[in-house]
């Protein structure tokens, strides 16, 4: 097997190897869209763009790949991640924010944080985002990347109360931007070019 080969190889284990317990709620730092909108434009005129970093875990049951998903109330979904401050590394903001969001201070897990999945931009302060920098815009206000960050084959994952992780199907997700937006939506052909292989 080739190294080409072997980089577009994502091993999957299975859902069932996972457990799941509950911790103290972590909230989110806006109350509302319209907060967190306020907020990004006062942090530009600071300190310019946002960077955000998110990770893709994938797992699978009965050999269809699942993507791990924050559900926070009824119908706001998202992955996992952080804001990146100014000075602080992509990757390490995301291994410490995943870690803090998805497991216990005494189980850590190891996150082998892979390549770049895709990467979105949004150009206002406003909700649409796209895959590429507009020709019309010459300092978007905020760049979402995300990372395939590969599972450990067994681990227990403990979630904030108010928060279910959930395991979507691809089927799921592809073309259902109304209910996932377009960055999730979008997932389905952004992994098309890995090889699964099934634990």
């Amino acid at each position: 097997m080739s190294l080409s080969e072997r980089k577009t190889m994502v091993f999957l284990p299975r859902l069932s190897n996972f457990a799941f317990g509950c911790k103290d709620p972590q909230y989110e730092k806006d109350p509302s869209v319209p907060a967190r909108f306020q907020r990004l434009r006062k942090e530009y005129g600071e300190r310019g763009m946002r960077r955000t970093s998110e990770a893709l875990l994938l797992l699978h049951e009965h050999n269809l790949p699942h993507v791990l998903l924050l559900q926070l109330g009824t119908a706001f979904f998202k992955l996992p991640g952080t804001e990146v401050m100014p000075d602080d590394d992509p990757r390490d903001a995301l291994e410490a924010a995943l870690t803090k969001m998805l497991c216990k201070d005494d189980d850590a897990i190891h996150w082998n944080i892979r390549e770049v999945v895709s990467q979105w931009w949004r150009p206002n302060f406003e909700p649409p985002q796209y895959p590429y920098i507009p020709p019309h815009v010459s300092t978007p206000k905020e760049c979402r990347t995300i990372y395939l960050v590969d599972l450990p084959e067994r681990a227990t994952f403990t979630i904030p109360r108010n928060y279910r992780l959930v395991a979507a199907p691809l089927f799921e997700l592809y073309d259902n931007a109304m209910s996932y937006g377009a960055v999730i939506s979008s997932i389905p052909q952004a992994i098309s070019r890995y090889t699964p292989v099934y634990l």
